[in-house]
């Protein structure tokens, strides 16, 4: 009995481990369903964002819908950077996961050190550095600093979400691959990183949207994103109060999107065990 015991315990771990996944939220969270409410947290920042915006343009046209028309042309190069950049980082992000949990010391090593060298430098700094300093020595453009920037920063976040991501699958699938006579790379390739990319998926998701957040520092390097279309205006304006405004809504009402899209993947992938 007390065998039997064990090993319905040991079924019961398993099966919850196959549900685990790796979440960051960051951003505004998304209530669950079942708990009934119609108005939730997301609802009402959401609905009320996109009610004060259309009210400031309609009872005051002037100067609202002007400044909407020039901030809002700044959100394909926000787009672009962010789309660019977290393809980037999720690629970073993949090698220095298997280098975390590589059994090579020396592989090891490496995976440490630039994940705590580029977790203890500022974004900011890391941007100006590249574009500024790297441009020294080599023509880079802008577009393409902010994108290297963002991939090796949130690169560095990555490695650690696919490392618990892998650390979340159970160690008898490797054993049981490799006693069906597969190598331990094809272990990783075939059974290892699928579940995983799985399992990292939603936090993938929340990394996009801190990203596109974060995104607004590259206007430092004088890249037309929302923010930087916005101090252009309130130069030529002086209108800081009315365009700031507009530049937050903006930024709130598309994180906030993402936020549900993110929520939503999130439970057909529950659903789905």
């Amino acid at each position: 009995m007390k065998g039997n015991n064990k090993e319905d315990q040991k079924d019961n771990d398993n099966s919850k481990r196959k549900n685990v996944t790796i979440q960051m939220t960051d951003g505004v969270l998304i209530p669950n369903k079942k708990n009934g409410h119609v108005l939730n947290s997301w609802r009402i920042t959401f609905y009320g964002s996109i009610l004060l915006l259309i009210g400031l343009m309609v009872f005051m046209p002037d100067p609202y819908v002007q400044i909407f028309k020039v901030t809002i042309q700044g959100a394909p190069v926000t787009f672009q950077c962010t789309v660019f950049a977290i393809l980037g980082a999720v690629l970073i992000g993949t090698f220095t996961g298997l280098g975390s949990v590589s059994k090579s010391y020396a592989i090891n090593m490496v995976s440490g050190v630039y994940v705590e060298l580029i977790r203890g430098i500022p974004l900011l700094v890391q941007l100006i550095f590249i574009y500024y300093a790297m441009g020294r020595f080599f023509h880079i453009d802008g577009n393409i600093a902010a994108i290297i920037a963002l991939a090796i920063c949130f690169g560095a976040y990555m490695g650690e979400i696919v490392r618990a991501g892998i650390q979340a699958i159970p160690k008898g699938q490797m054993e049981a691959a490799i006693a069906l006579g597969m190598s331990r790379s094809q272990a990783f390739r075939y059974i290892i990183l699928p579940q995983t990319l799985k399992v990292v998926l939603p936090a993938v998701g929340n990394e996009f949207i801190s990203m596109l957040k974060d995104s607004s520092l590259v206007s430092a390097i004088a890249l037309s994103d929302i923010l930087r279309k916005g101090r252009e205006y309130i130069a030529r304006t002086f209108l800081s109060l009315e365009t700031m405004l507009i530049v937050a809504l903006i930024y709130l009402i598309i994180t906030l999107i993402l936020s549900r899209l993110v929520g939503i993947l999130e439970e057909r992938m529950k659903n789905n065990g």
